[in-house]
């Protein structure tokens, strides 16, 4: 027994590497001249640390952190608007008989298995119409067209699994519905509402379509959009790619470190049968 746990953690360690080796080059690439990243055979680790793919890249027409400030604006608006209009709409569907639950149920369900460039020009052409073009609001209420119904989905059954002596419990003490709510029910879910928010700021963070197809000013664009200013026909610059998929990939890799108990647990519980 205690040498296949050995052979199980080794297995997983061994995993973790496969998985993570490709986080790694990223990053080592981002501090390594644009020769070197061509060696061969290829340097595991830097024989020149340099940070020019960083530094050039602090000013000029689309500069590093202004791309990071763009990105952290999207994701957080699109982030706090789609929990807003999503936890109390799947606490509805998951806590009371309304008329037509199963049709709205159905067209979040909907959205989810729509790819993203169908619903491009509908919301292009709604965007020009209302001037919202060129504006940071329309990848954010873009980006909030697929966190929404994600976040519906994932909490209406985490929030139908409570039972209903919590809310009961809660009326006999002077609760009203909303305080009931507010102070009850949402600290109860809060490993399923922690879970939904990070995959629907993550939404947001990895854009690119909508920050391609609505935002035409390069000061405007996120980080993902940035990354094509160092694609040209003349060639492809690796290392400032690499150094703007570093400032993209480390904040992900922070938020997991830092929530996985909340994510393990969202994803884990909170399903019933229907």
């Amino acid at each position: 027994m205690k040498n296949k746990k050995i052979l199980l953690n080794i297995f997983v360690i061994l995993l973790a590497c496969v998985f993570l080796f490709p986080v790694y080059w990223i990053i080592i690439s981002s501090i390594k001249t644009d020769s070197e990243i061509f060696n061969t055979p290829p340097t595991f680790f830097p024989k020149v640390i340099t940070l020019k793919a960083y530094t050039d890249q602090l000013s000029g027409d689309y500069s590093i952190f202004n791309g990071l400030k763009n990105s952290v604006v999207i994701s957080f608006s699109s982030f706090l608007i789609s929990m807003v209009l999503a936890i109390p709409a799947a606490y509805g569907l998951g806590r009371f008989d309304i008329k037509a639950k199963k049709t709205f149920i159905l067209s979040f369900l909907i959205t989810q298995m729509l790819p993203v460039t169908l619903l491009l020009t509908p919301l292009f052409l709604i965007f020009k119409k209302v001037h919202l073009l060129n504006l940071t609001l329309a990848p954010i209420l873009a980006n909030c067209t697929v966190a929404i119904p994600f976040v519906v989905i994932t909490l209406r059954p985490y929030f139908k699994s409570l039972p209903k002596s919590i809310e009961e419990a809660a009326t006999i003490d002077g609760c009203s519905s909303f305080k009931t709510f507010t102070s009850v029910m949402i600290p109860i879910a809060q490993s399923g509402i922690v879970t939904s928010g990070v995959f629907s700021f993550l939404f947001a963070w990895n854009d690119l379509v909508y920050s391609l197809t609505f935002l035409n000013s390069q000061k405007a664009r996120p980080l993902t959009a940035g990354i094509y200013n160092f694609i040209s026909k003349y060639g492809i610059q690796w290392n400032y790619i690499m150094a703007f998929s570093t400032l993209i990939v480390i904040p992900v890799i922070i938020i997991f470190i830092f929530l996985q108990k909340y994510i393990v647990a969202g994803l884990t519980s909170g399903s019933i049968k229907e």
